[in-house]
């Protein structure tokens, strides 16, 4: 009884966080990050500054509900295209031009939304700890990509750091393996990689080995991590580096009153990125 009785507020109140989500997404719009205003907000929706703020207790609380949604919706897109380009025979090099697509595709589509989670931070906002997982799902799809790449000399300096960094941190080693599981060292199974607590431990060990043991032959290890890890992790980094560059210069503006188009540069970086990894 008392659950039938709580369902309509419960749909009322998500109802109305989703206009107060709509409103400031259009402020956002009109004037970016620092145009936000729950007053101006609460005074469109016809409510008072205190009845607003129970629903979103502060400016910095309706941002990280915006950003939240952002994130999981560009991470959602990025999924979806993935699991569309991976069907068939496509080869990695195909699939990275897919999935850079489709990073471009919702960026141009959401301009503020990007802006919001890639653009410039906003005065004064911190964001919450739980961001950082969402933009790794973002990334996430292009690890796979390059566990199977065979790095060349113009990012082996890169391949060598990201190797490092998977040594030293195992939250980033975690995110390799649920991503990319055959990237990682046997026995981890990327179940494993997502439990909480003791994710990071157990990637770590199953991707470093103990001090004594010897380095596996033919170059499958780097400074004590699988290759196929160190150069799933070394090409998403260059991924988002490339595609986050190009893109925010589309969805700014500067490519106003040039020539090219902006899938047209993009595909091209994403061939000097596919030779440099020797993606096939």
């Amino acid at each position: 009884m008392e659950r039938a009785q709580q369902g309509p507020r419960a749909r009322y109140r998500e109802q109305t966080r989703a206009e107060i989500k709509n409103l400031a997404l259009r402020q956002l719009a009109e004037g970016g990050g620092g145009a936000l205003a729950l007053t101006r907000i609460a005074k469109e929706m016809g409510l008072s500054g205190p009845a607003l703020y129970r629903y979103f207790t502060s400016r910095d609380d309706l941002l990280s509900a915006l950003i939240r949604d952002a994130y999981d919706d560009a991470a959602a897109a990025m999924a979806r295209a993935a699991a569309r380009s991976a069907r068939g025979s496509r080869g990695g090099r195909a699939r990275l031009h897919d999935l850079a697509a489709a990073y471009r595709a919702w960026a141009v589509a959401e301009p503020h939304r990007y802006l919001l989670i890639q653009g410039d931070p906003v005065p004064g906002y911190v964001a919450p700890a739980d961001t950082l997982e969402r933009a790794r799902a973002v990334l996430g799809p292009f690890l796979p990509l390059f566990a199977a790449g065979k790095p060349g000399p113009a990012v082996a300096g890169t391949v060598e750091e990201m190797a490092a960094w998977l040594a030293a941190d195992g939250a980033v080693g975690a995110w390799v393996a649920r991503y990319a599981p055959d990237a990682v060292a046997p026995g981890l199974e990327a179940g494993e990689a997502g439990e909480a607590g003791e994710a990071g431990t157990a990637v770590e060990a199953g991707a470093t080995r103990a001090s004594g043991e010897a380095e596996a032959v033919g170059g499958t290890r780097t400074g004590g991590v699988d290759r196929a890890a160190a150069s799933a992790l070394a090409g998403a980094v260059l991924a988002w580096t490339q595609v986050h560059g190009s893109v925010s210069l589309e969805v700014a503006g500067q490519y106003t009153g040039m020539a090219h188009r902006g899938g047209t540069l993009l595909g091209a970086h994403m061939e000097l990125l596919a030779d440099a990894f020797g993606l096939e």
